[in-house]
């Protein structure tokens, strides 16, 4: 997912509005549905970097594990997460990439070099 958009030049209020429309999905799926692990520390032994992580958790466990919020903003959450479906949002993602990158303004296609030889 890190790659999600590409390099193409979106320079439109339409591009704009795609791009949105990508992101709201991406944002539920990234923090309910996507887990991370996360370093927990670091030990340099010599040239080599040992890094020790914790328990891949998603941004939404770790929220609820942190305990600042209150229990209206827990049920909150937890009915969002009950009301999400993994499989539809990625569905969403895709054809909101699909209508993005109809958008792009890409540029003529970069011509062949020549190559010259030299003898």
């Amino acid at each position: 997912m890190r790659k999600l958009v590409g390099y193409d030049r979106f320079a439109s209020k339409a591009a704009l509005e795609a791009l949105g429309e990508v992101y709201e999905p991406l944002r539920l799926y990234m923090n309910f549905f996507q887990p991370l692990r996360k370093v927990v520390s670091r030990e340099r032994l010599g040239a080599k970097v040992r890094k020790r992580y914790d328990t891949a958790r998603t941004p939404y466990q770790r929220l609820l594990a942190t305990g600042v919020l209150d229990e209206g903003g827990r049920e909150r959450l937890h009915r969002l997460y009950l009301s999400l479906n993994p499989v539809k949002l990625r569905a969403e993602i895709d054809a909101a990439l699909e209508r993005l990158w109809r958008l792009a303004e890409r540029g003529p296609a970069p011509k062949a070099s020549k190559s010259v030889a030299c003898g």
